[in-house]
């Protein structure tokens, strides 16, 4: 069924003639320059798109003028031809012919210019709608395989439109493999850092987000993956002490037709159009390729400052939607290959809630996904990657699947399986919910650690017993099939919702600037504004805001398990009370750095720092082994024990009590693991009271044998922690203390 406006068709006819086109090869996947045997150069195209009648490569020069060359070749259903002459810097893109029958999945529309999947770098953008933005105009309506406003709405996306699509969307562009141009010179001595899981303290930032408001980085390079690389944003990575940066989509992403109409954009970029493509919008040095070397010195600036780079990626759905969205790449290829289609062929499976589902257990799905995977890590350098709705991926025919097809070649793959693999373990359909579930190998973000401590710490909480299993590592959820602490990413704060400091300003959120109502974003934020909804000038509230600031983030960094801190949190950054800034490409998306230079939150950059250094140089803070609650040798203490308030062992009884304060000793002398050469670990031994009343209440130290006395070298009531060896940081064992209202103090055991 076809109705589409005569101008600017696109027939579906008799293809162009062939140029001088060699068979080429089935593999490698994508446009790859090579010198054929009879020393010829140029690039082979190959392109899976099972079901096709037809493929055509279509070549674009500087003024857009296009050439198109069929690939005649078919191997497997992968169309294939080489043509002598074409270099890097080419860009192409294909045209897909085969039938148009959305009620049985078909949906090829020649007249549509498809993005290359396996694309390595990708020159222009959607609709130019760069040039949209602030506009409140729509995305062409020639980016859409069906008519988009056709007057029968409820069959619209059944019509097909004929209108060419390629002045409108962005091309691929031919990339070399060894040249200066796009970093392969410069790569081959590029050292690791390969910290160990348990040493890790990820630091989740947005490329251009942590870029774009920086004074010590040149204009021209912020909001750049080379503004990223220059020694102002790396001295701060540095200062701070995280071990790796987890960067917010990098993958060439496209922005939805319903944030352009408002004048808006796809910020945090979970709309992935090309996964072996960085984003072109945050390189500062081209887009025919050279995003591509831009990235890779990136990553080895970073690696210079021994912090890792770890990528949050979105293999679980692509910028294509439902069936009533844009088509971009996938859709116009194989529409039924690559997508999970609903009982109705017409529709989409959707447990993403972004309207489409990739097809992880189709073959060349799965193959498209980890050969993008292997690229990152070994041609881009990456060490690991963050998957969001990871559940939606391991999910076989309908369930999730911890034996799914996607998860057992991770498991086996020798270049996958060495790298960093945390997961999102969730999805949004039915049975997603995969806390814990997820198999050894990988590490989980553990939203049971962030509840809790929220609740915690705004007195939500009946009792202690969850918070004991969240600081020491969530046994009650890894300790099974081999999994270590390290299984668990301890967060409080991440890309999605509150900030730290918006945590404790508002209790509800502020999306009106997104321009839906203020009905995106969650309302479980579990957030409490200290007496107060919003800023205020009240200098009780901000102290006490403050106050909380610190009781959070030394909860997070000395719990057992992988921290995970949001850029700015540790300088007080706000986005205003807005939870869901997924389109706010300005100041409130961006990191404020001018906070650095105020007296109020100054201190709390220094603390965050003090704290990963104290975990950075005691190995009982970073247990690479679930703690056993026993001594590790004859006279020894137990490795872990919890104390009431008053300086005894907690009972079963003590830990369902209403309460909120609980002492957590860590024993030093009694820690289950040896070095590399088998002598076994000792470190100092250390008492953390967290006390989550307003009011204050006397302390009992816990007394010999448990300590001779003890040093006090954290107190989060104080806006200035203590210097060491400070007069009245000395405490005798078996002594009491204040502990002030809604404070964190950490003591230093020293032996009797």
């Amino acid at each position: 069924m076809s109705s589409a406006p005569e101008q600017e068709a696109v027939e579906d006819g008799p293809l162009a003639p062939p140029a001088v086109i060699r068979p080429g090869s089935p593999t490698p996947l994508g446009a790859r320059y090579r010198t054929a045997p009879d020393g010829v150069a140029g690039t082979n195209f190959a392109l899976w798109a099972g079901g096709a009648e037809a493929v055509e490569v279509c070549l674009f020069d500087d003024e857009d003028r296009e050439t198109r060359h069929p690939l005649t070749e078919l191997t497997h259903e992968i169309w294939h031809g080489f043509l002598p002459g074409v270099r890097p810097g080419q860009r192409y893109g294909y045209r897909v012919h085969g039938r148009w029958d959305p009620w049985s999945g078909a949906r090829w529309n020649p007249a549509k210019l498809l993005l290359d999947p396996y694309a390595r770098a990708v020159d222009g953008d959607f609709g130019t709608c760069t040039e949209s933005v602030g506009s409140g105009r729509a995305l062409p309506a020639q980016l859409y395989g069906h008519v988009r406003d056709w007057p029968e709405q409820r069959v619209a996306d059944t019509v097909r439109d004929d209108r060419d699509s390629a002045p409108y969307v962005p091309k691929g562009v031919v990339v070399g493999d060894d040249t200066g141009e796009d970093g392969g010179d410069e790569w081959r001595d590029d050292r690791r850092p390969k910290t160990p899981w348990p040493d890790s303290v990820l630091y989740e930032l947005h490329v251009r987000g942590f870029t774009m408001r920086h004074p010590g980085i040149p204009e021209h390079l912020r909001g750049t993956y080379a503004g990223l690389a220059h020694p102002a944003a790396l001295e701060h990575l540095v200062r701070l002490g995280v071990t790796a940066v987890e960067l917010l989509p990098v993958h060439q992403f496209a922005h939805e037709d319903h944030l352009v109409r408002r004048g808006l954009r796809n910020y945090w970029g979970y709309n992935s159009i090309g996964y072996f493509a960085p984003h072109a919008g945050y390189a500062a040095t081209g887009t025919r390729g050279q995003q591509v070397g831009e990235f890779k010195r990136m990553v080895r600036a970073l690696h210079d400052a021994g912090i890792e780079v770890v990528l949050d990626v979105v293999y679980n759905h692509t910028a294509e939607a439902g069936e009533r969205g844009p088509t971009l790449s996938f859709r116009g290829m194989d529409n039924r290959g690559y997508y999970r289609l609903a009982g109705d062929a017409r529709r989409y499976a959707d447990y993403t809630g972004c309207g489409n589902t990739l097809h992880v257990v189709q073959p060349n799905v799965l193959r498209l996904i980890t050969d993008s995977l292997r690229y990152w890590v070994t041609e881009m350098g990456v060490d690991g990657f963050r998957f969001d709705l990871a559940a939606a991926l391991a999910r076989s025919l309908h369930d999730v699947d911890m034996l799914s097809p996607f998860l057992a070649v991770i498991a086996q793959d020798p270049v996958l399986r060495r790298v960093k693999l945390i997961a999102e373990p969730w999805d949004v359909g039915s049975g997603g919910y995969q806390v814990g579930a997820f198999p050894p190998l990988w590490t989980e973000w553990n939203d049971r650690y962030r509840d809790t401590v929220r609740d915690f710490w705004r007195g939500a909480q009946r009792d202690v017993r969850d918070l004991g299993y969240r600081l020491s590592g969530s046994s009650d959820l890894y300790a099974w099939g081999g999994r270590r602490p390290y299984a668990s990413v301890n967060f409080i704060t991440a890309h999605d919702g509150f900030t730290l400091r918006d945590l404790v300003t508002y209790e509800h959120k502020r999306n009106g600037d997104n321009g839906e109502g203020n009905r995106d974003g969650t309302d479980d934020n579990r957030a409490w504004n200290c007496g107060t909804e919003g800023e205020t000038d009240d200098p009780e509230v901000t102290a006490l805001r403050r106050r909380q600031l610190r009781n959070l983030l030394t909860t997070l960094l000395l719990s057992t398990g992988v921290p995970m801190l949001v850029a700015g949190d540790e300088m007080g950054r706000t986005q205003h009370g807005n939870n869901n800034a997924y389109c706010q490409d300005n100041p409130t998306g961006w990191l404020d750095w001018s906070l650095l230079d105020d007296p109020q939150w100054r201190p709390l950059a220094d603390l965050a720092a003090r704290l990963i250094a104290l975990r950075r140089a005691h190995p009982v803070l970073r247990r690479r082994a679930f703690f056993s609650g026993r001594p590790q040798g004859r006279g020894g203490l137990r490795d872990l024990a919890w104390f009431t308030a008053g300086g005894t062992e907690m009972t079963e009884q003590d830990w369902y009590a209403p309460g909120a304060t609980l002492g957590m000793y860590l024993s030093g002398n009694d820690i289950a693991q040896r070095d590399a050469r088998g002598v076994r670990i000792v470190d100092d031994s250390f008492f953390a009271v967290l006390h989550a009343d307003a009011h204050p209440r006397p302390l009992a130290l816990p007394g010999p044998p448990w300590a001779g006395s003890y040093e006090l070298l954290l107190d989060t009531a104080r806006e200035e922690q203590p210097a060491a060896g400070a007069p009245g940081t000395r405490l005798p064992a078996g002594g009491t203390v204040t502990v002030p209202g809604r404070t964190v103090m950490l003591f230093r055991v020293v032996p009797g």
